[in-house]
């Protein structure tokens, strides 16, 4: 069985780095808002994930920071004002 995670993602990154962030986790999680990620992924993934993300920053002045839940169910999500993406969209 494949069990996966929740995953929240943020990154901080020099403009042309980031664009090369950005570009990679859109294909691997729900962009929300700038440079803000979320979505299920299994663990596999997620190693895969942080991986080619460490390959595409500068460690010395770019920063990545993520959060893992067991399941989407632990917690609650909430917007106050326009939210940026829509997580309903199905590709």
């Amino acid at each position: 069985m494949v069990v996966k995670m929740y995953v929240i993602l943020v990154y901080d990154a020099a403009p042309k780095r980031g664009n090369k962030v950005l570009k990679y986790l859109r294909k691997k999680l729900n962009w929300v808002q700038n440079s803000v990620f979320e979505g299920e992924i299994t663990e596999a993934s997620f190693l895969e994930l942080k991986k080619e993300v460490e390959g595409l920053i500068n460690n010395k002045y770019d920063s990545i920071i993520y959060y893992i839940f067991d399941s989407k169910n632990y917690f609650e999500r909430g917007i106050i004002g326009v939210e940026k993406s829509n997580l309903d969209t199905i590709i």
